[in-house]
C-alpha cells in the first residue's frame, strides 16, 4: 500500500527520495509528497496524483537538503487530495511526518486534542497522530521529540510505520514501526529508509529490518534502535539478495508481462536445490526440523488473502489427496475476527507474497498463541511473516512489481507441491511409483510453462475479440476450480470486466441464468478425471449460445469441437495441471487490459501489499 522513503547523508536528498518513490509506485497510491530541511528551514510539498505531478509542482521551489522523507499515499481516512496527502505538519509547522498504516483509536485522540483547542487541516488519522506527538512533546519534561514519540506510541492502537523530521534538528530522522514494514539501508556516512528494499538496492545491500515496537534514531553516521521502554536494541544487519535489474522492465511494455514471462525461471529457481527428481529426493531445509510434527498433524489450516488464498485452495486439493491430512483454507481477514478452534498440534500454513499482509500477520499471531505450529510461505526475505513463523520456505520469485500477482502465485504453488510431496512420502501415503512420477511432473513445469508462453500472440487475438464483454464466467472442476477463481480475479483486477469463478457443476445452480450470446465462458477443460463432466457443462453453454473459450490438453479433439476458441497446454498429471493452466489465464487478463488501454501494472483502487485492514 502506501510507500515510504527517507534519506539522510551527504547527497542531495531530493533525487534519492523521488527515485525511491517511483520504485514504490507499484504498491498503488493516489498522492505523493516530500519534506526536506535546508538551512534549518523545513519545506513540504505534496500533490494529489502521481509522483510525476509532484515533480512538476516543485519546479522553481527549494528542493535542496541533505535530509528528506517522502510518501506515496493510498487513501484510507479522507479522500485523495492535496490536503490529505503526506507529509503532514505539526501545529507550529516545525515537524513533518509520514505514515503507513491505520491508527484505530484516532477518533478518541482527536477528541482529546480538539478539547485542547488544537485544529486539523486534513481528514487523516496521520495528522491526529502527529499532533498528538507534538502535544506530548511541548508538554513533556524530557523535551525531546524521540521521547514524545515513545510516549505517544504507547497510547496508539493500530498499525504504523512513521518517519519524522524536525526543523531544529536537521541531522536526525526518527522512525518507528508496528505492523507496517520498515527497512533501513546502511551506507558510508548515509542511511536510507523505505517500506521495502526496492528504493534501497541501488545504493546499498546492507540493511536492517526494524521490528515491531522499535524506534530508530537515524543520523548520517549512526543508527540507534530502541524499544518503547527506551532500551537499546542491537541492529541485525542483513545482506540483500536482490539485483537492480530485477525491478526494471527489461524491455517489456509492462511489469506484468515481464513477470508472466519470468515464470519458467522463477519456478525453476523455486525448485532448484530442493527437488532432485531423478533421485526421488526433496530437500526443504526450512521445515526439516519440524517434519515429525507436521507429518503427525491431525489438521492443516491454510491462511491467506486474495491470490495467495487461491494458491492455498489448490493446495487443499493436492495435500489431502497425497498426504491424507484434513485441510481447511481460511481467509485471514475472517479467521482473525472469529473465534476459531485452534489447538496444539495443528499446523498453520500462512501464504503471502510480501510477508507483510496485515490480516495474515494478526491471524498467525493469534494461532501461535493457541499453540499451533506456524509455517510461512513468503517471497520477501526478512518479512514479518517470515520472522514470526516457526519455519517455512521462501518462494524465490524475486521482486514482483505488477500489482496483480502472477509469478508469485506459481512460485507459491511450487513450494506447496514440494511441501505436500515431502509430507506424503514421509507419511508413506502414496506409492513410491506415484511419488517419483509427481516429482518428474513437477520438474517439467518450467519447460512446459515456456511452451505455453509461446502462445502469447495467439492469446492476444482472443483477448481483443472479447475485450468489450461486460461479464465473464470461469469454470473448472477439481484441482482446477481454484484456477477458475484465480482467472476470474485476474480479469477483474486488470480489465475491470466483471468475472466470476465457479465449480463447473455449480453453473446450473444460478450462473447459467447469465448465459446468452454475449457472455464469454472460460472453461478449464484439460484431461483429468472430470473431463467428461466438463464437456457436458460446455454443451449446456453451447445450447444457450454462450461463447466458449477452452483451456484444453494438446491432442484433445473433443473440446475444440464445442469451443469458439481453444488454448492448448501441454499434457500433465491432473495434480500438477493447475500451475500450468493458470498461465494462459494470466495472459488473457493482461492482453484484455492492454486492449482496453488500461494501466495493467497499477489497476485502479488496488494496492500491491495490503498492510492495513
Amino acid at each position: 500500500m502506501c510507500g515510504i522513503v527517507g534519506y539522510i547523508g551527504n547527497r542531495n536528498a531530493y533525487p534519492v527520495v523521488v527515485k525511491g518513490l517511483k520504485r514504490l509506485e507499484y504498491r498503488g497510491y493516489d498522492s505523493a509528497g516530500i519534506a526536506l530541511i535546508h538551512e534549518h528551514k523545513l519545506n513540504v510539498y505534496k500533490k494529489k496524483g502521481k509522483v510525476a505531478d509532484l515533480e512538476e509542482a516543485v519546479i522553481g521551489k527549494n528542493i535542496n537538503g541533505k535530509i528528506a522523507i517522502g510518501h506515496t499515499r493510498w487513501a484510507t481516512h479522507g479522500e485523495p487530495s492535496d490536503l490529505n496527502a503526506h507529509p503532514h505538519l505539526s501545529c507550529n509547522g516545525k515537524i513533518a511526518m509520514i505514515h503507513n498504516g491505520i491508527i484505530e483509536n484516532f477518533g478518541v485522540l482527536k477528541e482529546e486534542l480538539l478539547e485542547k483547542g488544537i485544529r486539523f487541516e486534513s481528514d487523516t488519522d496521520t495528522e491526529v497522530l502527529l499532533k498528538f506527538i507534538e502535544d506530548i512533546y511541548l508538554n513533556n519534561n524530557n523535551n525531546s521529540l524521540e521521547a514524545a514519540v515513545r510516549v505517544a506510541l504507547k497510547r496508539v492502537v493500530g498499525a504504523y510505520c512513521i518517519l519524522l523530521i524536525e526543523e531544529s534538528d536537521p541531522d536526525t530522522i526518527i522512525a518507528a514501526r508496528k505492523g507496517s514494514p520498515l527497512v533501513i539501508g546502511i551506507g558510508k556516512g548515509e542511511h536510507f529508509l523505505a517500506s521495502d528494499a526496492s528504493p534501497i538496492i541501488e545504493f546499498t545491500k546492507e540493511v536492517v529490518y526494524v521490528n515491531d515496537y522499535e524506534i530508530a534514531i537515524v543520523k548520517a553516521d549512526e543508527l540507534i534502535l530502541k524499544n518503547l521502554g527506551n532500551e537499546k536494541q542491537t541492529p541485525f544487519i542483513t545482506t540483500l539478495d536482490l539485483k537492480l535489474e530485477s525491478i526494471e522492465k527489461s524491455g517489456y511494455q509492462h511489469f506484468m508481462l515481464k513477470e508472466i514471462f519470468e515464470q519458467p525461471k522463477t519456478v525453476f529457481d523455486c525448485l532448484r536445490g530442493r527437488l532432485y527428481a531423478d533421485e526421488g529426493k526433496i530437500i526443504l531445509s526450512g521445515i526439516e526440523q519440524y517434519l515429525p510434527e507436521i507429518t503427525q498433524a491431525e489438521r492443516i489450516i491454510i491462511i491467506a488473502c486474495g491470490t495467495s488464498w487461491h494458491a492455498g485452495l489448490a493446495a487443499e486439493y493436492f495435500i489431502e489427496e497425497t498426504c491424507r491430512i484434513p485441510v481447511e483454507v481460511e481467509y485471514a481477514s475472517e479467521f482473525r475476527y472469529r473465534n476459531p478452534i485452534v489447538k496444539k498440534g495443528d499446523v498453520i500454513i500462512a501464504i503471502s507474497q510480501s510477508g507483510e499482509t496485515a490480516d495474515t500477520l494478526v491471524a498467525i499471531e493469534k494461532a501461535k498463541e493457541q499453540g499451533a505450529l506456524i509455517l510461512g510461505i513468503v517471497n520477501v526475505v526478512g518479512s514479518s511473516i517470515a520472522r514470526i513463523s516457526h519455519a517455512g520456505a521462501y518462494t524465490h520469485a524475486g521482486p514482483e512489481i505488477g500489482v496483480a500477482s502472477t509469478k508469485a502465485f506459481t512460485a507459491q504453488l511450487a513450494v506447496l507441491y514440494l511441501t505436500a510431496f515431502k509430507i506424503a512420502q514421509h507419511r508413506q501415503n502414496i506409492s513410491e511409483e506415484k511419488y517419483l512420477m509427481l516429482c518428474k511432473e513437477l520438474e517439467a513445469v518450467p519447460e512446459k510453462t515456456a511452451q505455453i508462453l509461446q502462445l502469447n500472440e495467439y492469446i492476444e487475438t482472443i483477448a481483443r475479440k472479447y475485450k468489450d464483454a461486460v461479464s465473464c464466467l470461469f469454470l473448472g472442476r477439481g484441482y482446477n476450480f481454484p484456477i477458475a477463481l484465480e482467472g476470474a480475479l485476474k480479469l477483474k483486477e486488470i480489465s475491470y470486466i466483471h468475472a466470476e469463478g465457479y465449480p463447473a457443476a455449480e453453473m446450473k445452480h444460478g450462473p447459467i441464468a447469465l448465459v446468452d450470446e454475449k457472455l464469454p465462458v472460460i472453461f478449464i477443460a484439460t484431461k483429468d478425471q472430470y473431463h467428461e463432466k466438463v464437456i457436458s457443462n460446455m454443451q449446456e453453454i453451447k445450447a444457450r449460445k454462450g461463447k466458449i473459450i477452452a483451456i484444453a490438453t494438446e491432442g484433445d479433439t473433443i473440446t475444440p469441437a464445442l469451443a469458439d476458441d481453444v488454448i492448448f497446454v501441454p499434457e500433465a498429471d491432473e495434480i500438477i495441471s493447475p500451475i500450468l493452466n493458470v498461465i494462459p489465464l494470466q495472459l488473457l487478463a493482461y492482453h484484455t487490459g492492454v486492449a482496453k488501454d488500461l494501466d495493467v501494472d497499477k489497476p485502479r483502487n488496488l494496492a500491491k501489499s495490503v498492510t492495513v485492514e
